[in-house]
């Protein structure tokens, strides 16, 4: 098992720093921020953008691998996201995730582009956004025609560390979106039911992280990639809850999804206030009692 946690883009970085080398030091393997405009619950709140906060996450650590959480064509275009994602891992270094979602037609899709996107075309633009966007990262130089992006002789140059590119984590829990992590991921990332933002006791979502995990499997089967390639992240406290009320919770929870499948467990920094209330002092317990006795190396 692999641990992270993201840090909410909401702290001036003079004080969002401590958090990002607190991270480090609490020995989690990688750490997150949203790549949104604004935030549902936070809309009214200080909100930062995700592209320099994880430079300077990457800058100011030296194991930490960090990531998008989720980049989605709401707003980023293929090419201009593919500048950005090879620059942030040459600045990590190598540690840096590309974690890649659809969007949900959110607060961010109507201030940016209000026209209505059905379920379907939502799919069909993220599929050729991560299709173009694995070919950018891949390639001296790209030529593409598509339905929602057409571009002539692309380079991005000097390329990515990471060989054929950085890693790719993809948000999905329909089949197309799975057939797609299967296709172009290292990782697969859930958060829970989806669109269900009632946090459930994380005990009451098992069959439901199972079922997909199942779908997950048959989903790679279908493209011929072999299931155990795949890396499985659940992302917690928004729809599976109660991770952090504890040490005990924690390791329990960790343990239990484990055991279905899952390889990477992600909680929120705790805040003062919803959401993602919690203490801070959990996690420092967790750091000591959990993440630092661990044996292995770090990936």
């Amino acid at each position: 098992m692999r641990y992270g946690v993201v840090v909410l883009p909401e702290r001036r970085w003079a004080q969002a720093r401590e958090q990002w080398v607190r991270a480090e030091e609490f020995g989690f393997d990688h750490a997150w921020t949203y790549d949104q405009l604004m935030w549902r619950w936070l809309r009214d709140e200080p909100w930062f953008g995700a592209v320099p906060t994880l430079a300077a996450a990457a800058e100011a650590t030296s194991t930490l691998t960090v990531g998008t959480m989720v980049a989605t064509p709401t707003y980023r275009h293929p090419v201009t996201l593919a500048k950005e994602v090879m620059t942030l891992e040459d600045i990590a270094g190598g540690r840096f995730v590309c974690g890649l979602g659809a969007g949900a037609g959110g607060l961010d899709d109507r201030v940016v582009d209000p026209a209505a996107y059905s379920p379907r075309q939502r799919a069909d633009r993220f599929t050729e956004f991560v299709d173009l966007l694995d070919k950018l990262l891949s390639r001296r130089s790209t030529t593409h025609t598509g339905t929602y992006y057409d571009v002539r002789e692309v380079p991005v140059r000097p390329g990515c560390l990471a060989t054929p590119r950085v890693p790719f984590a993809i948000a999905a829990t329909g089949p197309r979106g799975m057939r797609l992590a299967a296709r172009h991921a290292d990782m697969w990332i859930t958060a829970g039911r989806p669109g269900d933002f009632d946090a459930l006791p994380y005990e009451e979502t098992l069959p439901v992280i199972k079922e997909q995990l199942a779908r997950l499997d048959e989903a790679c089967e279908r493209t011929g990639r072999d299931p155990a390639t795949l890396r499985r992240l659940l992302l917690t406290g928004a729809m599976v809850g109660g991770t952090l009320d504890s040490v005990e919770a924690y390791r329990d929870a960790a343990g239990r999804f484990g055991e279905l499948g899952i390889t990477d467990f992600v909680v929120h920094w705790p805040r003062p206030s919803f959401p993602y209330q919690g203490r801070v002092e959990v996690l420092e317990r967790i750091a000591r009692d959990v993440l630092t006795v661990r044996g292995g190396e770090r990936p």
